[in-house]
C-alpha cells in the first residue's frame, strides 16, 4: 500500500531514471527509501528527525538532501522532466507570471550565529519577515522557473530574473528553448522597461495598465501614443498560476520555510515543481 506522503509508483518511475547514478564503493540506503523520506519530511513539514524510521536512519536524508541540491540534482531533473514533456509538443507555451508569499517558521525565522545576519532569501514586509517565491508556469500550471527573493522584494524588478531562467533542453540537437509564445501577468508587471523588454524578443504579452498609468497616458494625450493591446479572453487563462501555488503550498514544508538556507528551500521547491511534471 502506497502511503499518502510517498511516492506513488507511477511518479518512482518518473523520477528513477533521471537520479544519478551512484558511483560509491560500499552499498548505501536505496534511492527510493531516500526520496521517500526526503518527500515526507517536506510534505509533512516535520524536522528531519522526526521522519519515521522506515526511512532509514534520519541523519541520511538530510546528507543526501543538500548533496542532491548542492550538486543541482534536483534543476537537472526538472530540466529533463521538461525536456521529456516538450518533446512531443505536450508543453503550451502560454505562459503566466506571479508570485506568493511564504512566511518562515523556526528555525528559518532565526539569526544566524555568525555576524548576526538573517537567514538568507527572507525579508521584511508588511507581514514581517517573509520569503517570497516568483515563479513562471505554462497553460496547464506546471512550473517552468521560479526564483526565491525577500518578502519585500518588488514583483517586477524579478520578472527579466524569472524569463531567464526558464531554459528547456530538447532532447536530440538544438538549443534549449527559452522564449514562451505569450506571457500573461498581472498589474504587478504593468511597466515599460518589462513591455520594452518583450516586444524586443518578439514575445506577445496580456498585462492590465494600472489606474494611474491610465490616467497619466489619457493626460498626456496623443503624445503618450496608443494603450498596450489587451486580450480580456487571454488574461481569464491566468488562474492557472494561482492553481500552481495552490499546488506547490499542498506541501507543508513549502507554504512554511523551515530551511535557513536559501539553497535548501530551492531545492525543496524544485522537487515539489519536479513532481507536478509527473
Amino acid at each position: 500500500m502506497i502511503r499518502r506522503h510517498e511516492l506513488s509508483d507511477a511518479e518512482w518511475e518518473f523520477v528513477r531514471p533521471l537520479l544519478p547514478e551512484s558511483l560509491r564503493g560500499r552499498k548505501r540506503l536505496d534511492d527510493r527509501t531516500v526520496l521517500n523520506g526526503i518527500v515526507w519530511k517536506f510534505r509533512t513539514g516535520t524536522a528531519w528527525r522526526d521522519v519515521p524510521e522506515r526511512y532509514g536512519s534520519w541523519a541520511t536524508l538530510p546528507t543526501r538532501f543538500r548533496r542532491w541540491a548542492k550538486d543541482g540534482t534536483f534543476e537537472r531533473m526538472l530540466r529533463a522532466a521538461q525536456a521529456k514533456a516538450d518533446a512531443p509538443g505536450d508543453i503550451e507555451w502560454l505562459v503566466s507570471v506571479d508570485s506568493t508569499i511564504v512566511r518562515p517558521g523556526p528555525p528559518a525565522r532565526g539569526r544566524s550565529a555568525k555576524r548576526g545576519l538573517r537567514t538568507p532569501g527572507l525579508g521584511r514586509s508588511r507581514g514581517g519577515l517573509t520569503s517570497k517565491i516568483h515563479l513562471a508556469c505554462d497553460a496547464v500550471g506546471r512550473p517552468l522557473a521560479f526564483t526565491v527573493t525577500g518578502g519585500n522584494t518588488n514583483d517586477c524588478t524579478q520578472f527579466t530574473a524569472v524569463m531567464q531562467a526558464i531554459r528547456v533542453p530538447r532532447l536530440g540537437p538544438g538549443r534549449p528553448r527559452v522564449r514562451p509564445d505569450h506571457v500573461i501577468g498581472d498589474k504587478g508587471y504593468s511597466s515599460k522597461p518589462i513591455r520594452t523588454w518583450l516586444r524586443r524578443r518578439n514575445i506577445r504579452h496580456t498585462i492590465p495598465e494600472r489606474s494611474d498609468q491610465i490616467r497619466n497616458r489619457l493626460r498626456r494625450g496623443s503624445r503618450d501614443g496608443r494603450p498596450p493591446a489587451f486580450d480580456n479572453q487571454v488574461y481569464k487563462r491566468r488562474n492557472v498560476v494561482e492553481q500552481c501555488f495552490n499546488r506547490l503550498k499542498q506541501w507543508r514544508g513549502i507554504a512554511t520555510r523551515y530551511d535557513k538556507t536559501a539553497e535548501s528551500y530551492q531545492a525543496a521547491v524544485t522537487l515539489a515543481a519536479l513532481l507536478m511534471w509527473a
